[in-house]
């Protein structure tokens, strides 16, 4: 985990891991731009974007790009979040060549052809309605309306249907112009390469792009407690309870890492084994957390029988309120280091999982840490650093996000 990194003169960063045992690359490239940076008349652009870019550029039709990739046994996709967008590739390091010129031709010249954002458009109407479909979804998208209310944070990476049916070429085009810049860009890579032939290779495709630098334009959202509700007939309950939580990069990461661990994430948790194991309450129960530049999320989900929500969420509050009030035991701190160590240790042995952590840390400026310095910080978390992380975030306000047959008035109760 030893990176190079080099600004190329255009603003655009290459930076790079190399691992010279493997026969294999993974090359991405991170647009410093999401859902929260559309207006209005652009919610889902960046989503929509993601779509389109792979429809073809000036040079090549979406046919030719899929064609070239498969030609070669390569793996190519990408992702949208609330502040970034991802197009990435891996493939053999013999053909690095073509999965730069590739991306960078889909970056820099997309042809937005009329009638490919018109099919492409029914095509993220398809995933909007698939996402309406799974109620956990929604419940999430609850809990963020509730969380975040008329903050950006709030807006659905996907958009809505009015958004994507009314959006033309004029609105994406404008949008891809304002927001994809070679200085709000990082070229990320990871595989079997010498640094400088990969930024010759970047340099030789994007050295033409120009543009001036934009940013998100941050505001700290003002938490107060709120339920929002979708009402359905269903015939189970989803929900979705939690608060406001650290920003990215804070210093206290890794103590609230442990922390989410220690109460929802895996089988072994506080919350998997009161709520399913003990009780059998409910099959998918887990916590989560989301760090942004401005605010961050905590939350844990529960899907349940309707009838058993009020006995849920009350065990949710109790297991928090127990963090709250007593900290974490030491045999718990003990073994959610060592699952923490043992997961970042099975990430490092893959070309994408490094390619992703290298670029994503880039472009949100969060410190590039060794595998051995991330141990130590891991290791240096201490009972009482879990346990002032756990008063601060979960002694804030709470917000619920649901999908089932009750309204807000039913569960307002449980976030006073």
């Amino acid at each position: 985990m030893d990176h190079e990194l080099t600004t190329l003169p255009n603003g655009l960063r290459v930076i790079t891991e190399r691992m010279p045992s493997v026969r294999s690359v993974a090359v991405g490239c991170w647009v410093d731009t999401g859902s929260r940076d559309e207006d209005d008349s652009e919610a889902g652009c960046s989503h929509f974007l993601e779509h389109l870019l792979f429809k073809g550029s000036e040079r090549y039709r979406a046919q030719d790009i899929a064609q070239a990739f498969d030609s070669v046994g390569a793996r190519s996709n990408a992702f949208t979040s609330k502040e970034y967008t991802c197009y990435w590739a891996q493939l053999r390091d013999a053909d690095l060549l073509m999965g730069v010129e590739l991306l960078g031709e889909m970056l820099q010249r997309p042809a937005f052809r009329p009638e490919e954002i018109e099919s492409e458009a029914h095509v993220v109407l398809e995933e909007i309605n698939m996402n309406e479909d799974d109620p956990a979804d929604v419940a999430h998208d609850q809990f963020a309306k509730a969380l975040w209310g008329e903050h950006v944070l709030a807006k659905p990476v996907l958009g809505t249907r009015e958004s994507i049916t009314g959006m033309g070429r004029e609105v994406i085009h404008r949008y891809w112009d304002r927001r994809y810049m070679p200085q709000t860009t990082v070229v990320a890579a990871a595989g079997n390469f010498v640094h400088a032939a990969v930024v010759d290779l970047v340099e030789d495709h994007f050295r033409s792009w120009e543009g001036s630098d934009v940013d998100h334009g941050l505001s700290e959202p003002s938490i107060e407690p709120a339920v929002q509700v979708k009402t359905r007939d269903t015939e189970q309950a989803h929900l979705v309870i939690g608060g406001e939580a650290l920003k990215r990069g804070d210093e206290r990461r890794f103590a609230f890492g442990l922390l989410n661990h220690v109460m929802g994430s895996g089988m072994s948790s506080r919350l998997f084994r009161e709520i399913r194991e003990e009780r059998g309450l409910a099959y998918s129960v887990y916590s989560f957390r989301m760090p942004f530049a401005d605010s961050g999320a905590y939350g844990v989900y529960v899907g349940t029988t309707p009838h058993q929500t009020s006995q849920v969420i009350e065990l949710v509050r109790e297991q928090l309120a127990g963090a709250v009030a007593e900290g974490l035991l030491g045999d718990e701190l003990e073994r959610a280091k060592g699952n923490m160590k043992g997961g970042l240790a099975l990430s490092m042995e893959e070309t994408n999982s490094r390619m992703i952590r290298l670029g994503r840390h880039e472009l949100t400026g969060v410190e590039h840490l060794t595998l051995d310095e991330t141990v130590a910080a891991i290791d240096a978390v201490t009972l009482e650093d879990v346990h002032t992380v756990a008063m601060e975030v979960y002694g804030g306000p709470k917000v619920l996000g649901a999908v089932g047959p009750f309204n807000s008035i039913d569960l307002e109760r449980y976030v006073e």
